[in-house]
């Protein structure tokens, strides 16, 4: 049965975050991708909530938080994650993150050991410098608007091609055009993050899964910002980690396969 999800704000002396809340039990935190919200976990929070305490936040300049005054640091993220659970009186959780809140999630799991009980890093790309370059010049431009309102089009045609026309397309462009108008912050903080992060999540020692899907690369590696070879770096980095690969899906965002990943998740931190 599923558990109904509230929304609330979390005060900072940096603005407000909007967080989703729902069920109770060991808790859970869910970190986004760029440029998406906490609705990338829309169908999975009602499900893990009967049996968890599931918490799914906004991050800073993304969906119904505010942006951050200067440009926010992978660490300041998860300053911000350690912020939220000190406010619920969580001393401890597991944590997934999808690509942008799984570098999120790996910070928090390095930084703050000892507030991470189980760690789930879902398509956590890795990145080579020229890469690096063409992320950190596409999330400073942001998204521009435009006279001719041509800006909404060309965001609905943006994923087409993988996420088809429907409902969940009409969900990311709300989620894009809430970013407008400025840096996409935390996919910024990513890429001045990227090529240090190996060393950082070396210091890794909690339960960790690494989660993909077979096809979950080819939306970067068709605009040339990724590559395949570059996709192995966190086994060899968190030896002790495992492995997921969900087969036949895009699975690049996780609303796209809810149901196979909320198996996974739910099998992960039953062990």
């Amino acid at each position: 049965m599923s558990q109904r999800i509230k929304r609330a704000f979390l005060d900072t002396e940096d603005g407000q975050i909007l967080y989703r809340i729902g069920g109770e039990g060991e808790p859970i935190l869910l970190l986004h991708m760029s440029p998406r919200s906490s609705d990338e976990f829309q169908e999975l929070m009602p499900i893990l909530a009967a049996k968890k305490l599931v918490i799914a936040m906004d991050l800073m300049g993304l969906g119904d938080s505010d942006k951050p005054p200067r440009v926010y640091s992978v660490a300041d993220y998860a300053k911000t994650a350690i912020a939220l659970l000190d406010e619920l009186g969580i001393k401890k959780t597991s944590i997934f993150g999808s690509l942008t809140g799984g570098y999120i999630a790996g910070e928090v799991a390095a930084a703050y050991p000892n507030r991470v009980d189980k760690l789930i890093l879902c398509n956590v790309i890795g990145f080579d410098e020229e890469e690096r370059d063409k992320v950190l010049k596409t999330y400073s431009q942001g998204f521009q608007i435009k006279e001719d309102g041509s800006h909404l089009m060309e965001r609905w045609l943006a994923r087409v091609s993988y996420v088809g026309k429907g409902e969940l397309n009409h969900r990311c462009v709300l989620d894009d055009l809430k970013c407008f108008g400025s840096p996409v912050y935390p996919g910024l903080a990513v890429a001045n993050y990227c090529l240090s992060a190996q060393e950082k999540f070396r210091l890794i020692k909690c339960p960790t899964l690494v989660l993909s899907g077979e096809k979950a690369l080819e939306p970067l590696e068709k605009v040339g910002l990724a590559k395949a070879e570059n996709q192995f770096w966190l086994q060899e980095v968190i030896p002790h980690s495992q492995r997921v690969e969900l087969e036949g899906g895009n699975l690049w965002m996780v609303n796209q396969m809810s149901a196979e990943v909320l198996k996974v998740v739910v099998d992960f931190l039953g062990k």
